[in-house]
């Protein structure tokens, strides 16, 4: 364990590049925060056992892994088992939010742990280290206030023991901070963190939002109609306006770009809770484009590692017109095999074929593939330049293995 004011330090400039790669990922969880904008917004009460217990895991799976010279916290290995039984998006998106912006602030709670004698005078055990950073992150983004509690969900006993272990901190843990913030005579924990990190988060909180159009279902100038109908206006560039407008992209005819202060707007749409439009990043819409260019009327395509259902549905709508297979191997459970029957149907999607088979155990002479031209393969590590990553993980895995 550290014993010196200098072992305490979290690293800055040599971890400030490792930092910015995950600056965007916390979606807006400081965007509230007075320190970037002057709306006035409710006080904040805390989450429900249940995303605690979800977002320790992702943490646990992203976290940074430090050299054992620099370890100031151990972390187990074995993920937090959750009573939740409702893991919709809504749920997911929660978790991941949290989960990441204490991934941003790591070593700067890690010190705040050991400057406050949490670490070592507690035993807590390694496996619940994940959860009490998580947690101290919301602790301190609730101003060290009590957390206001659900009648209506079964509390969890790991992290009722880590809630009631930092209450009893409180005063030292805010202490704790407070020196931080003073050392760095930084106005917040979010100016602690290094200036080209609060920089790239700016940029990324700027970016737009991307959707594909559904033209088995609509046509652009219906879509483009039923947005005017809504005061939306077709622009050429999306970037730098408040207003309701939209933009067809340059690279695929079929994508809108929209700015990104609409997406709550937007979902309220029935062009979106119908799977007219789409959002997904344009990474994906590029993937399907650029098969789209490589095929004749009757050649079918192979899809591996896909990822996202939707990327699958729209290589299958860009061909609709054509006599092509869209090949999908590798769903081997029923579940996946159902979300995508399922999906298909809603979207009017009509050539996907599944393939049960992974990709490696397909033979070469297989009978149904005698006619497959492209091979499109999407490995994760593809989406480490998304614009949204939160958005990109829902969309694409719904899963905290993603590799970044």
């Amino acid at each position: 364990m550290p014993n010196s004011t200098s072992e305490l330090e979290f690293s800055n400039e040599s971890h400030d590049e490792v930092i910015s790669q995950f600056a965007s990922l916390a979606l807006a969880g400081d965007a509230r925060s007075s320190e970037k904008n002057s709306v006035h917004l409710p006080p904040r009460t805390g989450y429900p056992d249940s995303i605690y217990i979800m977002a320790a895991n992702i943490f646990q799976g992203v976290r940074f892994e430090k050299s054992p010279e620099n370890v100031l916290i151990k972390y187990g290995n074995e993920p937090l088992q959750s009573l939740s039984k409702s893991e919709d998006e809504s749920f997911q998106r929660l978790s991941y939010e949290l989960a990441f912006s204490a991934l941003k602030y790591q070593d700067i709670l890690e010190t705040i742990l050991i400057d406050s004698y949490i670490f070592p005078s507690t035993t807590i055990p390694d496996h619940l280290s994940s959860l009490i950073i998580v947690m101290l992150y919301d602790f301190q983004d609730r101003k060290f206030q009590a957390r206001l509690l659900s009648d209506n969900e079964e509390p969890i006993a790991e992290v009722q023991e880590i809630e009631n272990l930092l209450n009893s901190f409180k005063t030292k843990l805010a202490a704790a901070l407070a020196r931080c913030r003073i050392k760095h005579d930084a106005l917040s924990i979010y100016h602690i963190l290094p200036e080209t990190v609060r920089n790239q988060e700016l940029r990324a909180s700027t970016l737009p939002l991307y959707a594909w159009i559904n033209t088995c279902k609509i046509s652009p100038e219906e879509v483009y109609q039923s947005l005017k109908e809504k005061s939306y206006s077709k622009v050429k560039s999306v970037l730098h306006t408040d207003d309701k407008v939209f933009a067809v992209d340059q690279h695929c005819y079929d994508v809108l770009i929209f700015p990104s202060h609409l997406k709550s707007d937007l979902l309220n749409i029935d062009l979106f809770k119908d799977y007219k439009l789409i959002f997904q990043d344009k990474s994906r819409s590029l993937a399907v484009h650029s098969v789209k260019a490589l095929l004749n009327m009757d050649d079918d395509i192979l899809m591996v590692n896909t990822g996202s259902w939707y990327t699958v549905a729209h290589m299958s709508i860009l061909t609709d017109n054509n006599t092509s297979k869209v090949f999908v191997c590798g769903v081997q459970s029923q579940a996946k095999d159902t979300d995508l029957k399922d999906l298909s149907t809603n979207m009017g999607c009509k050539n996907i074929e599944i393939l049960h088979e992974p990709f490696l155990d397909i033979d070469s002479k297989d009978h149904r593939l005698q006619k497959v031209k492209v091979i499109l393969v999407l490995p994760r590590c593809s989406g480490l330049g998304v614009s949204n990553p939160i958005e990109f993980i829902l969309n694409e895995h719904g899963g905290t293995c993603f590799n970044f």
